[in-house]
């Protein structure tokens, strides 16, 4: 497979801290890879290391090919664009000037392609309007159209998606889609958004403080992500003791909810719960979703094993 990007062995400690730890990561060109990781797990020292804003303790990592001890490796950054944590924009400026400012910084002798930028991200209409006044959403597509200067081939985000509304996260990912699907452009998306991250990655990669724990395909995950049963009962001990005796596997939710994942006699778990005093509320079937298959790959949540 062709890999845009790969790391083995790559380590960042601060001190006594150890922010990526052996780490490994392997992002197919033309992928969207879904980085996955709660806060502190190394999602952003590793973007910081990409883009150059910091040297490893140990470990390589490569863009392109090119190993990041080579001196190639600069040339390599050009080919990509990134968004780390907020977008780096000048808000007393017009959205227009601000990617002509991008443009003298990166040295592209024409502002020609701006109206084609602006128009590509959403934000061909705003005219003289100075980006203070922009909603949040807007800031984070300039923040995009900024990163596309210099047409990249690999995008980095940093939570793209984080504190916008409804209709925010909605443009945001069609917009995101759009430059993937028809300008190829491979996207390395940092993000805690689960249920939203589900709706674009092609690859997922799920850190746990600095290692890589597992990466996957959106086939693969979509295979194993279990089904399992929804169960709401008046009390989860014990629930969670009957199933402990049957030797089945659950995941508690709540005081009052659980996923079951296994095929039970719904007739004797009833009337095996009734006699210990327990009352099944509800039950439904459904499939695992990608922040359960986290949890459980990560030991995020109270799950018997």
């Amino acid at each position: 497979m062709d890999y845009i990007l790969t790391a083995e062995s790559l380590s960042k400690h601060y001190k006594h801290f150890k922010a990526l730890d052996g780490f490994s990561i392997h992002v197919p060109r033309g992928a969207i890879y879904g980085f996955v990781g709660k806060n502190g797990a190394g999602k952003t020292t590793l973007i910081r290391l990409i883009c150059g804003l910091q040297e490893p303790t140990s470990g390589n990592y490569t863009l392109y090919g090119t190993k990041n001890t080579q001196p190639e490796i600069t040339k390599c950054r050009r080919k990509m664009g990134a968004v780390v944590e907020t977008p780096s924009i000048y808000l007393n400026m017009t959205a227009e000037d601000n990617l002509k400012e991008q443009y003298r910084i990166i040295g592209l002798p024409s502002f020609d392609d701006i109206p084609n930028l602006l128009q590509l991200v959403g934000l061909e209409n705003t005219g003289r309007k100075k980006v203070k006044h922009f909603s949040l959403g807007m800031k984070q597509r300039l923040g995009i159209a900024i990163a596309l200067a210099g047409n990249p081939d690999l995008l980095i985000l940093d939570e793209p998606v984080n504190g916008l509304d409804p209709q925010g996260i909605i443009e945001m990912r069609e917009l995101i889609l759009k430059l993937n699907q028809k300008r190829q452009i491979t996207f390395l998306i940092s993000s805690h958004i689960l249920d939203e991250l589900s709706r674009l990655a092609t690859h997922y990669g799920f850190i746990d403080s600095g290692h890589m724990v597992k990466e996957i395909s959106a086939e693969e995950l979509e295979a194993a992500c279990r089904k399992c049963l929804r169960i709401q009962v008046s009390d989860t001990n014990i629930l969670s003791l009957v199933l402990d005796e049957m030797d089945i596997q659950y995941n508690i939710l709540s005081e009052n909810t659980a996923d079951i994942f296994a095929k039970i006699n719904i007739s004797n778990l009833t009337l095996t719960l009734m006699n210990k005093g327990c009352e099944i509320i509800s039950l439904t079937e459904r499939g695992e979703s990608l922040e359960s298959f986290y949890l459980n790959l990560i030991g995020g949540g109270k799950t018997n094993e």
